[in-house]
């Protein structure tokens, strides 16, 4: 008897250990993107102090770390860093994801939770739109400085505000965006929760409370921050 049982024992153990070690990847990960995020918002709102500003801001992060670090070093080991991390949070994601569905074996219907929440629903496609959203973000403002409004490639290469407002300025893309940010919202919302689980933050009432606050508040200070500048720019109030 225990030398059958045995082996699925071990099989078992070491599946659920590599489940563990995937959601920590996951969580860990999703903590360097949540302090990434709360900085790059900061940055983009100095766009409300004016074109100088918001341009120095650009510049200061090119030269942040000279002359130990050659210029636009930190921004590279930055990038780099944000690369590796989005590679591990979206392998593991998906590797979890096949995980659940091998572990239905049968098809059921799944009862209805009165207790998750909408943004628990929405991880998947909510994840796929970031990556997505992310993949154009970084074509339009950092490699490709695509300038939609103009239809040029790299002509605001030196003046990211400009390439920023004349962005938002059409419609459509900022739209997009507000809905990017809104997946955004419902991300952090639970990540953060989820992460917090994972890191075992949550193993009483209270613990649960102020996690699931501070994903809230996460979601809102950090998708309403970047959302200001969007919507402030198309109703007129930040121009050239």
């Amino acid at each position: 008897m225990a030398t059958t049982t045995r082996p699925a024992l071990v099989k078992g153990s070491s599946s659920r250990r590599s489940t563990i070690a995937l959601k920590m990847l996951m969580a860990v990960s999703g903590f360097l993107f949540i302090a990434f995020v709360l900085v790059h918002m900061y940055g983009n709102l100095k766009a409300f102090s004016g074109q100088e500003t918001f341009n120095e801001y650009a510049e200061h992060l090119r030269e942040f770390g000279e002359p130990i670090l050659p210029h636009e070093g930190f921004l590279w080991i930055s990038r780099v860093g944000l690369l590796a991390a989005l590679v591990v949070h979206v392998t593991a994601a998906v590797l979890l994801a096949r995980r659940a569905g091998k572990a239905r074996t049968v098809k059921y219907v799944v009862k209805k939770n009165k207790h998750s929440s909408f943004s628990s629903h929405t991880m998947r496609w909510g994840g796929a739109t970031l990556l997505l959203f992310i993949i154009w973000h970084l074509l339009n403002f950092s490699f490709g400085k695509i300038n939609v409004k103009t239809g040029e490639t790299g002509s605001a290469a030196g003046d990211p505000y400009t390439l920023m407002v004349q962005s938002f300025e059409v419609w459509w893309l900022t739209a997009i965006y507000l809905l990017s940010m809104a997946a955004l919202a419902l991300h952090l919302h639970h990540g953060t929760w989820s992460a917090a689980q994972t890191l075992g933050l949550t193993n009483n009432a209270k613990a649960r409370r102020n996690a699931k606050a501070i994903g809230t508040v996460l979601a809102v200070v950090i998708a309403g921050g970047f959302s200001l500048v969007p919507i402030f720019v198309l109703a007129g109030v930040i121009d050239l």
